[in-house]
């Protein structure tokens, strides 16, 4: 599986149960901090993961391998998760849902402390790590990033050359234009929706906000609006430029066929121009290439068409949130498994991710982020639980896919109804909820 976003996380199920680690006990609201000699972990230990490819191709096992160099007493056995996000829910009801796991995006915010133990003060945890506003409740931090993501449009350089451009576009409808000669001169599909799938909707469409206004407070001001889609506004320049890709017939033909793994290898052969994503997604579709006998070079990456005072911005925030079960018995050797991932391990990097650790510099792939001196918005997470209150109240879903397929569907005559009906609706909706769930 993906290697979601939301969007690419690790937890395939880590079992680490470990006994004699120095943290022991179930009680809600005990830290879970690393024990300070490795030699006294022992035991075995259970970590959830979405990533079942990882487990499948034995790279969890070789991490696994290089943790015990480190704690040689403590056994990390795995076990994928293909729906993630229902399963673990599910298991959520009980206290058995492994010692270390992906934060669930269904989980509310305020409802941290009540499943996951604390890992330190986030005055403290800021110092050393990116991302900590994410999980940060009453001053305490509850995940760390299993790696960030930057925002931007994976594309094939060799289709884009092909059709005769060269520089980035700087505008919606300059991206417009060249969808529009990429389909004219090189027969590729010019972008491809992910329509089936869903997620490619949600995650990095919504994760971009704050790309436009190069503003990192951009998310935190949907819990203060009455109209997130008024003119100019970031998710009104986003959802308006996906309306137009596909109502201008710059997309797949039949977005209810798409296929996520297909539409890798697919752009990585040059019959697809672009696909909006994370930077996660720049060393897959790169690998896709290599396994179809063509260049990796040819997969590039750009930011969102939208420039702030002559310049590019892209938004940069955490991807799953890896945290320990405020139930384990094995809080400290699952804290170890944590700081070892995070730390140690070079799984951020080879996942093209930001690292969570602040001391760490950035993946190749964002180079031609820093050639081109394309600013990079860490986004505040400070207003996240009084948004997600709002949108879960007002039934839109920015995390989700349904509105934005409507969207799409009204972009291509599917559904009835205009674009700025459209937003206006929304915005009602917004305006309504925001009155009782925002206060």
């Amino acid at each position: 599986m993906r290697k979601k976003p939301l969007s690419a996380a690790l937890l395939a199920a880590v079992t680490l149960t470990v006994a004699g680690c120095g943290g022991g006990g179930s009680a809600t609201g005990e830290a879970a901090t690393a024990p300070s000699d490795p030699a006294k972990a022992s035991g075995t230990v259970t970590v959830l993961t979405n990533r079942t490819d990882l487990v499948q191709d034995g790279t969890m096992k070789k991490y696994a391998a290089e943790f015990k160099k480190t704690y040689p007493k403590v056994a990390v056995k795995f076990q994928g998760i293909t729906d993630y996000e229902g399963e673990v829910k599910i298991r959520m009801n009980t206290e058995n849902y492994g010692d270390v796991l992906l934060i669930p995006s269904v989980i509310a915010k305020g409802d941290y402390p009540k499943f996951f133990a604390p890992l330190g003060d986030t005055e403290d945890m800021a110092r050393t790590y990116r991302f900590t506003g994410k999980t940060d409740v009453k001053g305490k931090t509850y995940g760390i990033a299993n790696f960030g993501t930057v925002n931007g449009l994976v594309y094939n350089k060799a289709v884009w050359k092909k059709a005769g451009i060269t520089d980035w576009p700087t505008t919606p409808a300059q991206f417009l234009g060249d969808l529009k000669q990429i389909k004219a001169k090189t027969g590729a599909t010019p972008y491809y929706t992910n329509f089936k799938d869903g997620w490619p909707l949600s995650s990095p469409w919504t994760n971009s906000v704050g790309s436009v206004s190069c503003d990192a407070k951009a998310s935190d001001a949907l819990a203060t609006t009455d109209k997130p889609w008024a003119k100019g506004s970031d998710l009104n320049v986003l959802d308006s430029l996906l309306h137009d890709i596909v109502h201008e017939k710059m997309s797949e033909k039949d977005p209810t066929t798409t296929n996520w793994e297909t539409s890798k290898t697919d752009l990585a052969k040059g019959e697809i121009g672009s696909m909006l994503l994370g930077s996660w997604a720049v060393n897959q579709i790169r690998d896709a290439a290599r396994k179809a006998g063509h260049d990796p070079d040819d997969i590039g990456f750009m930011p969102v068409p939208v420039q702030k005072g002559g310049k590019f911005c892209a938004t940069m925030l955490s991807d799953y949130q890896l945290a320990v079960n405020a139930h384990s018995e094995n809080k400290s050797a699952a804290r170890a498994w944590i700081d070892w991932f995070t730390e140690k391990s070079g799984f951020a990097a080879e996942e093209g991710g930001v690292s969570a650790l602040s001391s760490m510099g950035f993946p190749d792939v964002l180079k031609p982020y820093e050639d081109n001196d394309v600013k990079l918005v860490e986004r505040s997470e400070a207003k996240t639980e009084q948004v997600n209150a709002i949108d879960n109240a007002s039934e839109i879903g920015l995390a989700k896919q349904d509105y934005r397929q409507k969207l799409i569907d009204i972009a291509r005559g599917a559904q009835k109804g205009s674009l700025q009906d459209y937003f206006d609706d929304l915005d009602k909706r917004w305006a309504d909820a925001a009155a009782t769930a925002g206060n």
